[in-house]
């Protein structure tokens, strides 16, 4: 390939993504806003009680033990608690080879939850810098003065950037979730006689209930938020200079 011809695909390529951006300020972000403040409005619906579920653990039979001198000593002693692991001393916890009922399952309503999330969160990164690209190709040659309408592409670019770098975290958050989730269901495993670690995991899924229902808020958000600042400054952002309006196209 020439690089005539090189030269001529990039300006090709330039001026179809110009046009696929605008579509997507105008035409996409709109639609995005209504299907997230309807999958909004859906979560708002769903009752806390309804996220509980069963984390098939059974509670084992209590073990007698015998009352002989050296366990009546080993019991006298005062045990010490490792609040960063839970695990108590002197006490050792049930051996996990093989859970009777099979797997512990993830909770269902919490997964279709995520699952619903991360392409709406994977699309939001795509488009915000699809739009960071789009004011980049836009923003005229460097000159002195009359540059006004270049500090407000920097500004839309400066927000896109930001709403490109919060939507990672979503996704960070959803894994951190699991992981989390993971950590406390094998201390169930280990202790399943301590009702406190099965609550920890009923307030873990009550709890990422309400993260992602505010993540879906924020994601309808962002899509506002660049929609209205694109929407009402769309002059000046592609015509940044009355002077160069022939240069950018």
């Amino acid at each position: 390939m020439s690089k005539k011809d090189a030269n001529k695909q990039v300006e090709e390529f330039i001026t179809k993504f110009k046009k696929e951006a605008e579509t997507l300020v105008t035409d996409v972000f709109p639609r995005k806003i209504i299907q997230l403040e309807v999958i909004n409005q859906d979560m708002k619906k769903t009752k806390m009680s309804g996220i509980k579920t069963d984390l098939n653990i059974p509670v084992p039979d209590p073990v007698a033990f015998h009352n002989d001198k050296q366990n009546h000593e080993t019991n006298s002693k005062k045990r010490k608690i490792d609040f960063t692991t839970g695990d108590i001393e002197g006490l050792t916890g049930s051996k996990v080879l093989v859970l009777p009922n099979g797997s512990v399952p993830v909770n269902s309503n919490i997964f279709k939850s995520c699952e619903k999330l991360k392409p709406l969160i994977n699309d939001l990164i795509e488009h915000a810098n699809m739009v960071k690209m789009w004011i980049s190709f836009l923003i005229p040659k460097i000159e002195d003065g009359n540059n006004f309408g270049v500090s407000i592409q920097e500004d839309t670019m400066a927000e896109a950037r930001q709403v490109e770098s919060d939507a990672a975290t979503y996704l960070d958050q959803i894994s951190r979730y699991y992981l989390t989730r993971a950590k406390i269901v094998s201390k169930v495993a280990k202790y399943p006689h301590v009702e406190d670690y099965r609550q920890a995991v009923i307030e873990l899924d009550e709890k990422e209930h309400v993260c992602l229902q505010l993540t879906t808020c924020e994601i309808r958000n962002h899509y506002a938020s660049l929609h209205d600042i694109i929407f009402k400054n769309l002059d000046k952002i592609k015509k940044p200079r009355n002077a160069n309006a022939e240069s950018l196209y």
